[in-house]
């Protein structure tokens, strides 16, 4: 029997609810070992359970959460920082991370979307308006401020 036979029904037998080891996580999700790492030191919501040695004990709910980290960067194209700011206002709730990966916009077009309709259907409250304003200048600044860090990565 194969290495990759033997893993494979050792995973068939896992049950759902055990801990996972960083390279099953890795392997399951497609990302890096390093990524998961780093992402720990970005991602405050990821902690996984350390043994000693360092070993990583990854929760189910810490899968969950990886995958929709994960799919708010690469499918998304959310930038760390930017699903930083979306993870801390919908409160790391795993629910939230998963409504926003499951294919619904990214937040940046569905303002977009809202301030087109705003502009064919003017508010009339102008406390509603004003609040609508601030909120877009808000995320418009979050965006300029994504395009300047990929703009500085681009080759000159």
């Amino acid at each position: 029997m194969s290495e990759t036979e033997n893993t494979e029904q050792r995973k068939a037998q896992k049950s759902p609810d055990a801990f996972r080891t960083i390279s099953e996580v890795s392997e399951e999700l497609d990302i890096p070992q390093h990524v998961l790492r780093f992402w720990e030191t970005k991602f405050t919501i990821v902690k996984p359970l350390k043994r000693g040695g360092g070993r990583r004990y990854y929760r189910p709910s810490d899968v969950e959460i990886i995958r929709g980290i994960r799919d708010l960067l690469y499918t998304h194209g959310f930038t760390i920082k930017g699903a930083q700011k979306l993870l801390k206002e919908q409160g790391g709730k795993i629910e939230n991370i998963e409504v926003l990966s499951s294919g619904s916009p990214a937040p940046t077009a569905s303002l977009l979307t809202t301030e087109t309709q705003q502009e064919q259907s003017p508010i009339e409250d102008a406390d509603a308006q004003s609040h609508n304003s601030n909120d877009l200048k808000g995320e418009l600044k979050s965006v300029l401020e994504e395009l300047q860090a990929i703009r500085r990565l681009l080759p000159r």
